[in-house]
């Protein structure tokens, strides 16, 4: 992971990644657009049977620890994770909003593209401010499943620090 965290150089032309960064936007608008709905129970649809999810912080990873606070290894893993928060949640009411930076595309091959996207989760409580829950980059590898792209792996990289005590909901 920490040589993916290094600057790396696209190894697409401009044009295919300029394709690309579409298809992946579109994914993206409709994945951000499940979670801020709190549509939870939709997350899983998102990714592919073998995927793997993992919320880091940029110290783990530079350090190439594999400690994740959130780790799921398979779409099973994924769904009870999406159920558990669905319908347990312990935390006080929220909304959450995905707001993306541009996706970098970074690689393509016969099956996958791999790419990274900043992006900053902001949270506000239902009697409270609007404050910002996690920031970091996505890093993904997608594959394509019929017409759709589903993550094969994202690995959320997280800045932030200090976190709040409810990083349960998905990044």
């Amino acid at each position: 992971m920490k040589d993916r965290l290094a600057y790396a150089r696209s190894t697409i032309s401009p044009r295919r990644a300029a394709e690309l960064r579409a298809e992946v936007d579109c994914f993206h608008v409709e994945y951000c657009a499940a979670l801020d709905a709190n549509d939870i129970e939709r997350w899983p649809e998102f990714f592919s049977k073998e995927a793997t999810y993992r919320i880091t912080s940029r110290q783990n990873a530079l350090l190439d620890m594999p400690v994740g606070l959130v780790y799921c290894e398979g779409l099973d893993m994924i769904t009870d994770r999406a159920l558990a928060v669905a319908h347990s949640q312990m935390f006080a009411p929220r909304h959450m909003l995905h707001v993306l930076g541009i996706t970098r595309v970074l690689q393509e091959t016969d099956d996958t593209i791999s790419s990274q996207t900043p992006f900053i989760l902001m949270q506000t409580l239902v009697e409270g401010p609007s404050t910002v829950h996690l920031a970091g980059i996505y890093h993904d590898r997608f594959v394509r499943d019929g017409g759709r792209l589903l993550i094969a792996s994202r690995e959320v990289v997280h800045d932030t620090e200090i976190l709040d005590t409810a990083l349960a909901y998905p990044a």
